[in-house]
């Protein structure tokens, strides 16, 4: 296997390289054996670095970026007027063979809109989608859910294009044989769902390479119902905020229900193993890194506000995919698919 270098935005995030550095040495002292780019303001890398006891790892290179790009900052924007973000040299250094993946907590929008312009997507793919996995009731099984944001609009060859890439990686990343995939609905009648939602159903259902199960409602993607759950962008990002509403109302629900009084801290003390282990589980730290599919490489989207733990994780998403070679697996099912099409073998 080829040794795996990871390109980072170390200037991306609510909080840029303060959380992206040690986040970046925690990850890099697990895996000597990774390569990890900072890109950004060298200087101010440098000193983080040394501040963190990592100036003296060999697996950690700095590469000088002159501008970044503001999480309010308009995308198109950020693709013409800042080639030297650290973004954008961070992406550019996938294009150019000189990492294996880029991460990055930068503003989503100039993320998506910068890595689809320097690394164009796969044949057979439209748009990128953006998906990341999902806890669900059955200890030890996530759902991946796609698209989460990245395409507001969407035809039924796009939802058809998601589902074949939430297969692959299901397969690839979750590591499941055959995984289910569903289509979010208002409900699991055929009858019900606007015309995309119909019209994507009836060509999902053709093609023999998908284990394709029909539609799945909003609590299923906590049951576990599929492997693979598909919709737009729109509805995704929607679910996708709700459940980390969701998330952090429980954890202060749970704060101020063992904090209430004297008995009730005792209790918390005596089941502090057991809440220890539900938060792992919900956390949404826990499952940051968010995968931009469909590009000719392998780029990763971190939570703008994500804490060092957080970052950490999509460091190590970025290191998974670059691993197993995602985006040329993702390709060669999408051209299995296609060449079963005109030879009219799905219908």
């Amino acid at each position: 296997m080829n040794p795996i270098t990871l390109a980072i935005d170390a200037m991306g995030g609510d909080d840029g390289a303060s959380v992206v550095v040690p986040a970046t040495i925690r990850v890099a002292k697990e895996r000597p054996e990774v390569s990890f780019i900072l890109v950004g303001l060298e200087h101010d890398i440098q000193q983080l670095l040394r501040k963190h006891g990592g100036d003296s790892l060999t697996n950690i290179s700095i590469k000088h970026a002159s501008e970044v790009v503001e999480m309010h900052e308009s995308p198109t924007n950020a693709l013409r007027s800042k080639k030297d973000s650290s973004m954008r040299v961070a992406l550019d250094c996938v294009k150019h063979r000189q990492a294996s993946a880029c991460v990055s907590a930068g503003n989503t929008g100039a993320l998506m809109v910068t890595a689809r312009f320097v690394l164009k997507t796969l044949a057979g793919i439209d748009r990128p989608a953006i998906t990341t996995r999902f806890p669900t009731m059955k200890e030890g099984h996530y759902s991946l859910v796609l698209d989460l944001g990245a395409n507001v609009n969407s035809s039924s060859e796009h939802l058809v294009q998601f589902a074949v890439m939430g297969s692959v990686l299901a397969s690839e990343v979750l590591q499941i044989e055959n995984p289910s995939v569903a289509l979010l609905n208002v409900g699991e009648e055929e009858i019900k769902g606007n015309d995309l939602v119909k019209a994507t159903s009836n060509e999902l259902s053709q093609i023999k390479a998908l284990n394709y199960t029909g539609y799945v409602e909003g609590d299923d993607i906590y049951k576990g119902t599929a492997d693979v759950i598909v919709c737009d962008g729109f509805v995704g990002n929607v679910a996708l905020k709700a459940s980390e509403g969701i998330a952090h109302l429980i954890f202060e629900y749970i704060r101020q229900t063992f904090t209430h009084n004297f008995m009730s801290k005792c209790v918390a003390l005596i089941a502090r193993r057991a809440l220890k282990r539900m938060k792992k589980r919900i956390d949404p730290a826990e499952y940051n890194g968010a995968i931009l599919a469909g590009l000719q490489g392998v780029v990763v989207k971190s939570h703008g506000g994500a804490n060092e733990k957080a970052f950490a994780n999509a460091l190590r998403t970025g290191v998974r995919l670059a691993e197993k070679n995602v985006p040329e697996k993702i390709r060669a099912r999408v051209e299995q698919v296609l060449d079963a099409r005109q030879a009219n073998d799905v219908f």
